[in-house]
């Protein structure tokens, strides 16, 4: 063994024994922790919100690896050009995670107008002398039929188990939605406290949310171009690059460091000029701050 990797053997030990006696803040790890977890919680929550309650975050991650690898390869056969090959993987990659999100929202948007019905149903069931959780259970039948599932799903479990703030709670993740938050979070307080003030929270609540998605449809009626013309600038350059790969003579260029260079800045670009343009465009989402 030669002294030079005897010494750079010996030097890598006596850094991680520094390195050893300075260990990593435990606030740190825990910010780590909860950003991975946001993660996968906010993945998870846009499954629920899309319809896909049955479908895992690690499937959808699986299934990005399965199209960045298919892209990549497709395109590398076709161009023979590796950062073509990349660009395109990871246009397929991130294809998954954008149509989930992209469902959720048209979804969210779909039951954001059906939730003032809802709350009206449990109105009508409380005035009628309902108790608090067969109103809930009978929007199963009677409630708007987007609903009727997670409302029939809450009817069994309370019929099984008896515990009403438990099966809210299972409601409350199987909906994953933020008004389903608030209905639910304000039906448990009135559980708890009692009294004679339900029907009037509940009217209240009803015309908010129909006030607050009369208001949101007509933003984004007016705003939806904006946010449509972002998607048409951020494609247009990449469907014009599909298109040259048809001619791979024309694409040898890009496998030079220049061509890594304009792939890599007009990649960043466009992620930028999207994100500030969506931004700009469309309006903020409800968080779960009721979680």
């Amino acid at each position: 063994m030669s002294p030079m990797t005897v010494g750079l053997v010996f030097g890598i030990g006596v850094f991680c024994i520094y390195w050893s006696f300075w260990p990593r803040d435990a606030r740190a790890l825990g910010r780590q922790d909860r950003r991975r977890s946001g993660f996968v919680e906010e993945v998870r929550d846009h499954l629920h919100q899309a319809g896909y309650a049955t479908v895992t975050p690690m499937n959808v991650l699986m299934g990005s690896m399965a199209l960045f690898v298919g892209a990549f390869l497709t395109f590398m056969l076709i161009t023979r050009v590796l950062p073509i090959a990349l660009c395109f993987g990871a246009i397929g990659g991130a294809a998954p995670i954008s149509l989930v999100r992209m469902r959720a929202r048209k979804r969210r948007a779909r039951l954001r107008d059906l939730w003032p019905d809802a709350v009206d149903n449990i109105t009508s069931g409380v005035r009628a002398g309902l108790a608090l959780p067969e109103a809930l259970a009978q929007l199963a039948v009677r409630g708007p039929e987007e609903l009727r599932p997670a409302f029939a799903g809450f009817a069994e479990d309370y019929r099984a188990t008896g515990r009403f703030h438990d099966c809210l709670d299972r409601l409350k993740d199987s909906m994953s939605d933020p008004v389903a938050d608030r209905l639910i979070e304000s039906l448990r307080i009135a559980r708890e406290v009692g009294g004679s003030d339900l029907g009037r929270l509940l009217r209240t609540l009803s015309a908010f949310l129909r006030e607050d998605a009369r208001t949101r449809a007509e933003l984004e009626t007016r705003q939806s171009w904006t946010v449509n013309a972002a998607r048409l600038a951020v494609a247009a350059p990449w469907i014009v690059l599909a298109m040259l790969a048809l001619r791979g003579g024309s694409l040898q260029a890009y496998a030079s460091p220049a061509g890594w260079f304009v792939l890599a800045l007009g990649a960043g670009l466009c992620v930028v000029a999207y994100r500030l343009m969506v931004w700009i465009g469309r309006l903020p989402e409800e968080e779960r701050v009721l979680r």
